[in-house]
């Protein structure tokens, strides 16, 4: 008993940081960084003994050697949180950084917008890195996000109870292209919510949050069926909603012109940024009407879920109709293709840097519009996929329409002119 006693008191020994370690990180961070002492003495780790070597080693111990700092990544997290390190690996945050550095003109942007908080970067750092991508941020002076965790769980507090919040999730999901904060927030879902928080309804009243829905029970590995760009293989039954899932994927430059798979397929493969077979998208399905049947009838749930499905449907066949029209344009020498454009089809993924009035207009349809319209629907916000949604994308389709027939007049004239 006694050799087992001396053990166990040498092993906690071994593990345990350098007696006063901590008391002179404290000392000197509560006169440069006080907030983030305050946060940490507030925070489960300060309970439990870790400490600020736990996480970033004990190499920095003056302000001339700060940057031997270790800088703190999931896998400094999985050594205290296995589980939740492997199921986020396993979602769709995980793959943030990849499918963010995958859009073809994100080289394009200003450094500023790439490495900092100013654009897509400063969300999408979410997710994992490879070592060299590492080394890169810290190249570039900034390593916000590196850590992934902290996106949700912010740092030094790294609270549960905040990363449990719908507002955890809004300063990401929100905005242009994916205004889920907005849609959920003013729904009856997030309405009910915020007077759960308020204490006008009871704690246990049913008002679910961001989380209930996309992390049931705490499972980090978030996905959805539709996945972000809301296309999926295999082909719909219905012929008239094939051709046109046909034409938006050759918008997004995953099939050619002639219906062929292209490079940029294993790219959405890898981002999982759309769900590529029948058993990927039940998997989500299920698990989706499982969460809703908490609160719901299943039937009404899958009905539900159903009415998304058929909003995508109708929001296809808007987006594909203004496609074709561009791709018309391109094909008649109306409009100069960008050289930049490996098919003979707009390019949706360029984004901002589509190069003219009408394609910018196009993109704009599908990420802006589009998203609203099915978005809206799969959160339960009618206003959403009505009036900012599917309305909207009527609006795009006629101006596409209406300037490609003033874009093909003038260009009779031009050669009426030349003759």
């Amino acid at each position: 008993m006694r050799i087992l006693f001396l053990t166990c008191v040498l092993a906690l020994l071994c593990a345990a940081p350098a007696f006063g370690a901590a008391d002179v990180c404290v000392e000197c961070h509560a006169k440069t960084t006080p907030k983030i002492v305050s946060d940490w003495k507030n925070s489960a780790h300060s309970g439990v003994g870790t400490d600020c070597a736990t996480c970033h080693g004990s190499e920095h111990t003056t302000a001339e050697d700060s940057h031997e700092a270790a800088l703190a990544t999931p896998e400094t997290c999985r050594q205290c949180h296995p589980q939740r390190v492997e199921e986020f690996s396993n979602g769709k945050h995980a793959l943030g950084w990849k499918s963010y550095k995958a859009m073809p003109t994100t080289h394009w942007q200003p450094m500023t917008l790439r490495t900092g908080l100013q654009g897509c970067s400063g969300c999408h750092k979410i997710g994992l890195k490879s070592e060299e991508e590492l080394q890169e941020l810290r190249e570039a002076g900034s390593t916000y996000g590196a850590g992934s965790c902290d996106s949700c769980h912010t740092r030094h507090l790294f609270s549960k109870k905040e990363a449990q919040s719908p507002q955890a999730c809004r300063t990401c999901h929100m905005g242009m292209d994916h205004p889920q904060w907005e849609m959920y927030s003013s729904s009856k879902h997030g309405v009910r919510y915020k007077l759960v928080q308020e204490g006008s309804l009871p704690e246990d009243a049913a008002a679910p949050t961001c989380q209930t829905c996309h992390m049931e029970g705490g499972d980090h590995a978030v996905m959805t069926g539709w996945g972000f760009l809301g296309v999926r293989l295999p082909m719909p039954d219905d012929e008239e909603w094939a051709e046109d899932r046909a034409t938006v994927l050759k918008g997004l430059g995953v099939l050619d012109p002639q219906g062929n798979p292209t490079d940029r397929l294993e790219v959405v493969k890898q981002a999982k940024v759309a769900r590529l077979t029948e058993e990927a998208f039940r998997k989500e399905r299920e698990e989706m009407v499982k969460v809703c049947s908490q609160c719901h009838q299943e039937s009404y749930a899958r009905a539900e879920l159903r009415r998304g499905d058929d909003m995508i449907r109708i929001a296809d066949d808007l987006l594909a109709e203004s496609i074709r029209v561009v791709a018309g344009l391109y094909e008649d020498g109306i409009l100069k293709k960008p050289d930049s454009y490996k098919y003979a089809y707009p390019d949706l993924l360029t984004f901002h840097d589509a190069p003219t009035e009408i394609e910018t207009r196009l993109w704009l349809m599908f990420l802006k519009h589009r998203m609203r319209t099915f978005q809206g629907a799969f959160h339960i916000n009618p206003d959403y996929a009505l009036w900012y949604g599917w309305s909207e994308m009527v609006r795009d389709n006629n101006y596409i329409e209406q300037r490609a027939e003033e874009l093909r007049r003038r260009a009779r004239v031009d050669k009426l002119l030349e003759q």
